[in-house]
C-alpha cells in the first residue's frame, strides 16, 4: 500500500476515537514486508489513562504481534504529529520510520517543538516523513474541537 493508502487506514482508525470522545487521532504500524502489525486510536477518556495515546497503543500491540519491543524495520503512520512522549516511545522501540500527517505546533515533538525522533544525542534516530494528507488529518481535529470549544476550530 502507499503512504496515503495507510494514512487513510489511520483515518478510519481516529474517527474511531469519536465514538468515546477521544481526540480523534489514527494510527498504525506496519512492518518492513507491508504487513501490519497493529492499529490504534487515542482512548485517554475511554480508558481514564494519560498514555492512551494512539501511538503508544499500536506500539504495545505491534510488539505483542512481533514477540519482541524492538520494532526495527517497522514504520509508523500517525494522523497527527507525535507528542513527546510518543515521539520518545519511537525512539525506545527503534522504530526504523515515521510517516505523519497533520503537523502539532503546540505539542509536536517531531519537528514543531522538539525533534526527539532525530535527536543525534540518542541512541536512535527515526526516518520522518511530514504531511501525508495533512489537510485530512487536520479536518477531523478541526472538527472535534469545534464541537468542544464553539467559536474554535484551531488545533
Amino acid at each position: 500500500m502507499t503512504e496515503d493508502e495507510w494514512m487513510q487506514v489511520c483515518i478510519v482508525e481516529a474517527r474511531r476515537a469519536f465514538e468515546h470522545d477521544d481526540v480523534p487521532i489514527g494510527c498504525v504500524v506496519v512492518d518492513a514486508d507491508g504487513k501490519e502489525l497493529a492499529r490504534a486510536h487515542n482512548a485517554r477518556e475511554h480508558d481514564q489513562d494519560p498514555t492512551a495515546h494512539a501511538e503508544l497503543v499500536a506500539l504495545k500491540g505491534a510488539a505483542m504481534k512481533r514477540g519482541s519491543w524492538r520494532l526495527d524495520r517497522a514504520t509508523m503512520y500517525v494522523t497527527l504529529e507525535p507528542c513527546a512522549m510518543c515521539a520518545g516511545a519511537l525512539v525506545l522501540a527503534r522504530v526504523a520510520r515515521l510517516v505523519y500527517g497533520a503537523t502539532d505546533p503546540k505539542a509536536g515533538a517531531v519537528g514543531s517543538l522538539y525533534n526527539i525522533a532525530q535527536d543525534a544525542r540518542l541512541n536512535h534516530r527515526v526516518d520522518v516523513t511530514a504531511g501525508v494528507l495533512a489537510d485530512e488529518c487536520g479536518a477531523l481535529l478541526k472538527e472535534f474541537f469545534a464541537g468542544k470549544r464553539p467559536g474554535s476550530a484551531s488545533l
